[in-house]
């Protein structure tokens, strides 16, 4: 059963409620342990101050160790309550931003600016990329590369040859979509470049970094040292006197040693600094990909020769605490303490080396998958929140049809659909009415629509069926200061990437709205006109929109090859109202007296004759 967007917007809304008192009642424990452990360091310090006023007794030095094992068990819980805590936060982003979004229409994924390009064949004129866009509604990945397959999705018909069983996939995860939030939780609040830069040292200086430590010497005495520190505590604990300043001495030397591969510990620790957190999120993603038995033949191949993946998620988990237990070296309180006792950052170094050696290559496969499901699940939730929206049926001949089709970044109390299907062959269509009747807007509903479709997304229609088509535009253009171009310029100029496109490609579409604006009105008339006979002699589908009536004139000639289309304006007591209704054939109403009339000036059309 489809849910309504009402009932969607209200299990948001209570998801957003839960975790938020979840977030409240842990961060009060959370208070509680850092109480616990102020507590548990003051009594040490009066345990210690003790022993120096009154001189030292085993019994003293043994009750010394209980509140330092106490602060090492509550440092322990506070790790594990703050990943919870984390977790948490990060859920309630993921549910946060869809209310937002439903509400509002904005959300606080990245928008795609990044990728925006003036002199790409449609994206600009489409609204693909940059704020209130395609990528805006849609994005909903935190690694950079998966925004990269993403603005690659919506920038060119990449899934040609795969839309069956992409518009599968996305309906898999759509079955699945309250577990894809917890996938995204996983992923939020670090910055994007981390995992990036995670996967470079992974790909590049890795295998140098780790090499100090296949040193059997240095892996003997590593996995000696708490066993020789262990014995100097007992026999100090029993013997006192002499016996701590051989352990003095046996700290110092351990500091030494720290201290003589501090270059390459730091080289090593660089890599991963901070991102125990999110390696323990990269964690649960991938456990969650690799427990969910997927139907899909496009996910299935996500996982194509990798062999033994029931285990990556806890090798991950694994390279996170070792991560982590490195960090908890660069504390200046417990640091010289684990170092000293424990060789702590080298014995860390040597664990992260035999785990480079066994899972580094796949850590990298696993990021990569990573971004290809954000990829997915950015379309299916999409798909989610649009319960009404429709999936596409792809043609292998010549074809487009749509009923009620909206366009996408319309708000749907504002927007308005119309019917629109291509003739058995190609056409030029020629769209004529005044400014804001809804020109401009039908062809960019056209055209976004075709964009999501080539996705394998559904689309913003009751119905759509439609062969694959590579789309050309020509709608905002603008003139360039820094590069001298007029207007007029930058009309050739896109014209030109037009005609060249035509030739070129397989499949090409053409959506013109109000041709050679930068030049006097015969020369856009003729230019136009020559344009027109160009797009029908290459026998490629046009929607042009246009304001020159004459130009509607010319289906008398090309009765085959053209269509009139139009949106007009209706009167009521006296005042202009739009529709946005496309109806076929030519504009019959002339307007201009009443736009001009709106500013205070009139005339009479037959003065002008």
């Amino acid at each position: 059963m489809v849910k309504s967007k009402d009932s969607i917007l209200k299990d948001y809304q209570n998801n957003v409620e839960i975790q938020a008192s979840a977030v409240s009642a842990l961060k009060k424990t959370l208070n509680q342990i850092s109480y616990s452990r102020l507590g548990m360091f003051l009594i040490e310090i009066l345990l210690v101050a003790i022993i120096i006023s009154y001189g030292y007794h085993w019994s003293m030095g043994i009750l010394a160790v209980i509140p330092l094992i106490g602060f090492m068990a509550l440092l322990k819980r506070q790790v594990k309550v703050q990943d919870q805590l984390n977790y948490t936060e990060k859920l309630l982003f993921v549910y946060q931003n869809e209310v937002d979004l439903i509400i509002t229409g904005k959300q606080k994924y990245d928008d795609g600016s990044i990728f925006a390009d003036e002199s790409h064949p449609y994206s600009s004129d489409l609204d693909i990329y940059g704020p209130s866009s395609l990528y805006a509604l849609l994005n909903r990945s935190n690694t950079v590369e998966g925004m990269q397959l993403l603005a690659a999705s919506l920038g060119s018909p990449v899934h040609t040859n795969d839309l069956p069983e992409r518009q599968e996939a996305i309906r898999e995860l759509r079955e699945n979509i309250m577990k894809t939030f917890h996938f995204r939780a996983g992923l939020q609040n670090h910055q994007p470049q981390q995992l990036e830069l995670i996967k470079y040292r992974m790909s590049h200086d890795m295998a140098e970094d780790v090499k100090f430590t296949e040193s059997a010497a240095l892996k003997a005495y590593t996995a000696a040292v708490p066993f020789i520190s262990l014995a100097f505590l007992i026999v100090g604990a029993i013997f006192g006197g002499v016996a701590w300043s051989f352990l003095s001495l046996y700290i110092l030397f351990n500091w030494c040693f720290t201290a003589y591969y501090a270059k390459k510990l730091l080289a090593l620790s660089g890599a991963f600094s901070g991102g125990a957190i999110l390696l323990g999120a990269v964690s649960g993603s991938v456990k969650w990909t690799e427990e969910v038995q997927w139907k899909s033949s496009y996910i299935q191949k996500f996982f194509t020769g990798d062999s033994g993946n029931q285990q990556l998620s806890k090798q991950i988990k694994t390279l996170s605490g070792i991560v982590n237990a490195f960090d908890a070296s660069n504390s200046m309180i417990l640091g010289p303490i684990l170092n000293g006792l424990l060789l702590w950052s080298l014995r860390q170094s040597v664990s992260m080396g035999k785990w480079y050696a066994a899972w580094g290559i796949r850590l990298i496969s696993a990021l990569q998958t990573i971004s290809r499901f954000e990829e997915l699940i950015s379309f299916a939730t999409l798909a989610h929140n649009e319960p009404e929206w429709q999936n596409p049926i792809f043609s292998d001949e010549f074809h487009f049809e749509a009923r009620a089709l909206g366009h996408p970044l319309i708000r749907e109390e504002k927007r308005v659909v119309n019917h629109y299907e291509f003739g058995k062959l190609p056409t030029v269509d020629i769209v004529t009415g005044s400014n804001m009747a809804g020109k401009s807007t039908f062809l960019r509903t056209v055209g976004i629509n075709m964009v999501l479709a080539f996705t394998g997304a559904p689309v913003c229609a009751a119905s759509m069926k439609t062969s694959v088509f590579e789309i050309l535009t020509y709608m905002r253009i603008k003139d360039s200061l820094n590069d001298q171009t007029s207007t007029f310029k930058a009309e050739l100029n896109r014209l030109k990437m037009i005609l060249e496109g035509v030739k070129k490609l397989q499949h090409p579409l053409v959506l013109i709205d109000e041709m050679l604006r930068g030049t006097n009105s015969k020369d856009k008339y003729l230019g136009s006109k020559v344009f027109i006979q160009q797009m029908m002699k290459e026998h490629t589908p046009t929607l042009f929109a246009t304001h020159d009536l004459q130009l509607s004139e010319m289906t008398d000639s090309h009765p085959d090859e053209l269509r009139n289309y139009h949106f007009d304006i209706q009167l009521s007591h006296g005042e202009m109202k739009f529709d946005y209704q496309l109806k076929y054939g030519a504009c019959k109403t002339f307007n201009a007296a009443l736009l001009l009339k709106e500013i205070g000036l009139s005339f009479n059309p037959e003065e002008l004759n």
